[in-house]
């Protein structure tokens, strides 16, 4: 007998419906599959075996076949077992064919029958909804996640019975249902908050202009001067996800397989700090079948590289084409898989080996050659990506003991949003983009100067040596500055603060 199941493969962040043909015919005992199956589908046929055996019911001693089609895109994972079993035991007449139209199943088998999670729930839930599916069968951990998609029928499943008998109709299993409102409303909350920070009124001033305009930011200083507490409170003065942001940055995380039961919904900004010794392909995807890097995750949130100069230099390399493009392709010879990675990079770096050039307190141990070998490590092309360099001295005990409490997090996002509301409205008809992802042709529209701001540039250019593209960073970060003022145009002051903050330009010894 011949049975279709309907079931996804998820590549990159893009799903394709993958229709598994089951068919039982005469012959000696066999299981074979195929349609491209990779190593974690063939290894399924023991799964499936077992898990049929061991639910109670008896696995078709004739010729079985199982056929992925189309047979052309590569199968990886193992959220194929749940269908195949389905195939089969429908195939074996335990189950209606009727009661698998338009159902879609997906989801890992144990020996023992019960069905564990897999990754890609969420974006193979909306494919399936765009093609006009009204039933989803996903393990129970995944329910949640699945049920993020309105107008589809999502039913969490336990074990492979459950199924069958739900199927067979002698079972009910109700569709989860979620107030997705009130999920998102209530994991919008962050632990910290930037009134926590003493002191670093410069280093406050130059992320509230990164903030407001999504530019990239390096800070300089010496180790202990506070630059992860600063880091790890950006996405709290960052404007709010929308819920489609919302559902964007959880398709990442839940094709990266990073989604637990308590993150129905990634309702913050991400915020991801990698160590140091991180590969090339954990930072920016890959594997033989490529899957989401930190930057990924990091989409719509904050990537953080403390220690920036000693992260391996392909692994920084790597980053040029995403900072500029806000996307990673990765090229495999069977597959090339695109993810988002808009994200904003701070970064973090001490001035020299021994952290302590130009302190005020403690005194540098280093010579001037392994100071300028050390910030050597960053290459010219990348520190033109990035538009805010920052020093940040140590911190007096003066300061330390002040218990004057700073501004919060939420009166600096209320100056920020204002300033992303103005950007919003300017490139509405290009695209609705930040300061800092302007193109050419907006600068010339947006970034106008008068004669007295381009005496400033041009002075900082004969003086630093500035690129043509650190100069466009100049000009997005002067627009940033004068819409945080709620200025039409830009002004020479806000030209000079813009230049101030190109402080690894010129040599620090």
């Amino acid at each position: 007998m011949f049975v279709k199941v309907l079931s996804m493969s998820v590549i990159g962040m893009e799903s394709y419906p993958v229709f598994v043909e089951v068919d039982i015919s005469a012959g000696l005992p066999q299981f074979s599959t195929v349609g491209l199956p990779d190593a974690s589908v063939k290894e399924s046929r023991d799964r499936i075996k077992a898990a049929i055996k061991n639910s109670g019911y008896r696995f078709p001693r004739s010729h079985v076949t199982v056929n992925l089609a189309p047979a052309d895109i590569k199968k990886e994972g193992t959220g194929f077992d749940l269908p195949i079993a389905v195939g089969i035991l429908a195939a074996e007449e335990l189950i209606k064919e009727d009661a698998l139209t338009n159902s879609f199943f997906i989801g890992e088998l144990s020996l023992d029958g019960s069905i564990k999670s897999v990754r890609g729930v969420l974006p193979a839930t909306f494919k399936a909804k765009e093609l006009g599916i009204k039933k989803v069968f996903v393990p129970e951990e995944n329910a949640p996640e699945a049920a993020m998609v309105q107008g589809i029928e999502v039913y969490p499943v336990s074990s492979l019975p459950d199924v069958v008998e739900f199927l067979s109709g002698r079972k009910d299993i109700e569709p989860l249902s979620l107030d997705i409102s009130k999920i998102f409303a209530e994991h919008r909350q962050y632990d910290v908050d930037f009134n926590e920070i003493k002191g670093q009124r410069q280093a406050l001033r130059a992320l509230e202009i990164a903030a407001a305009g999504g530019h990239n930011v390096i800070m300089i200083g010496p180790p202990g001067s506070g630059k992860s507490m600063l880091a790890k409170r950006m996405p709290t003065i960052l404007p709010d996800l929308s819920f489609d942001e919302a559902i964007e940055v959880t398709k990442v995380f839940s094709v990266a397989g990073s989604l637990n039961k308590a993150e129905t919904l990634i309702a913050v900004r991400p915020f991801r700090a990698p160590h140091h010794t991180i590969s090339d392909a954990g930072l920016v995807g890959g594997g033989q079948t490529p899957r989401p890097g930190e930057i990924s995750l990091a989409h719509l949130g904050v990537l953080f590289l403390d220690e920036l100069p000693e992260f391996k230099r392909n692994a920084l390399e790597a980053l040029r084409q995403p900072l500029e493009d806000g996307t990673i392709t990765i090229t495999r010879s069977s597959v090339t898989a695109s993810f988002p990675a808009r994200f904003m990079l701070i970064a973090a770096m001490n001035p020299c080996p021994c952290g302590y050039f130009g302190d005020r307190i403690r005194t540098c141990r280093c010579t001037p050659q392994q100071i300028r070998q050390y910030q050597g490590k960053i290459s010219g092309p990348l520190l033109d990506r990035i538009d805010l360099h920052i020093e940040v001295p140590s911190i007096k005990y003066r300061a330390l003991s002040n218990k004057e409490v700073g501004e919060s997090s939420a009166t600096i996002k209320e100056r920020i949003s204002r300033a992303r509301h103005l950007q919003m409205q300017r490139s509405a008809g290009n695209g609705r983009v930040c300061n800092a992802r302007l193109t050419e042709k907006q600068i010339k529209a947006y970034c106008s100067i008068d004669e007295e701001s381009h005496r400033l540039m041009e002075m900082a250019i004969e003086k630093l040596g500035l690129s043509a593209r650190a100069m466009n960073r100049i000009l997005k970060v002067s627009r940033t500055i004068a819409d945080l003022e709620n200025k039409e145009s830009i002004e020479p002051a806000h030209v000079a603060e813009a230049i101030q903050y190109r402080s690894l330009d010129r040599s620090l010894i």
